[in-house]
């Protein structure tokens, strides 16, 4: 007999009706994680997530047989979106311009969760200006051996470069095994002068640490190092959201951080959060990444 297809299950969020489906899917098998709780997760983090990903044009990673099969990205929306579902226009592709997602409300958080999008990606611009990036990332990347550990040690470095030009930064987990720096800048600035400028603060630090950082773009010299990619600073980049889930084997986020828990995690401690974890942080400590969002800085000139 054929498969009988699962019922859908109707909700509203906010003044939104959408409809559900395969809520019992099994999406992170090692721990029986379903898509319903993948779903719950994105409702309940919605609150301080959307301060970080509304509008901007974002890439859906989708996997619709959970974590253990294929993925694809979707930076295309989706033509049987909801009407309510809010598109700009984005970086594109070889085709041409592309109607990116934008995810400005909660229902659309719920929806982008219903396709199995399990990881949400935003660019360092907002669609109403794709040429002035509103932030600057540092991505650190470790070359196993290197981990975590590693990554929180030259983040501290990092730090204390920015620090000497009078820039603030705000660190996050990558959810996977790096971590990221946010610089806010929230005034005009151009991709190109984001990107010189994370590139040459990079070279500082390979310079001052060539045995344990590097910023080539070669994997094969990444061995035992922190690569500090600076290239996600690039108009057509993308970065994983703060908040977003990860596709790994348990259902951890891209955890925004104190610089404390930095200092802990250079030390050895553990630095992982995973969705229930993540939503208790936000109860006790609110968005640590609200910042980001809001503070004005300035990029010194490279001459």
């Amino acid at each position: 007999m054929p498969e009988r297809e699962a019922p859908r299950v109707s909700v509203t969020v906010g003044d939104r009706s959408l409809s559900l489906s395969n809520l019992d899917k099994v999406m992170y098998p090692e721990i029986g994680f379903t898509k319903a709780q993948v779903i719950d997760y994105y409702a309940r983090i919605a609150p301080v997530m959307l301060g970080h990903v509304s509008g901007r044009c974002m890439t859906l990673r989708r996997w619709p047989d959970g974590v253990d099969g294929p993925s694809f990205f979707n930076k295309r929306c989706p033509s049987h979106r909801p009407q309510w579902v809010d598109v700009a226009i984005g970086p594109g592709d070889r085709e041409g311009d592309i109607e990116y997602c934008r995810i400005d409300e909660p229902a659309s958080l719920v929806w982008t969760a219903n396709l199995a999008a399990i990881e949400l990606h935003a660019p360092m611009a907002k669609a109403d200006d794709l040429e002035a990036p509103t932030i600057m990332v540092f991505d650190l990347d470790p070359g196993p051996p290197a981990a975590i550990v590693e990554c929180c040690q030259v983040a501290l470095e990092l730090r204390e470069v920015l620090a000497a030009v009078d820039l603030q930064a705000f660190p996050k987990t990558s959810g996977s095994k790096g971590l990221q720096v946010y610089v806010p800048l929230n005034s005009p600035h151009t991709h190109e002068h984001a990107s010189s400028f994370a590139l040459a603060a990079g070279q500082l630090l390979a310079r001052q640490h060539p045995e344990r950082v590097l910023v080539e773009m070669n994997k094969n010299l990444r061995a035992g190092k922190v690569f500090v990619d600076w290239s996600q600073n690039s108009r057509h980049k993308t970065t994983i959201a703060a908040y977003s889930l990860r596709a790994r084997p348990r259902p951890t986020v891209s955890a925004p951080i104190s610089w404390d828990e930095v200092a802990d995690g250079a030390r050895g401690e553990p630095l992982s959060f995973e969705s229930d974890e993540v939503l208790a942080r936000v109860e006790a400590l609110g968005d640590l990444f609200a910042p980001v969002e809001e503070l004005v800085q300035h990029l010194p000139g490279l001459g």
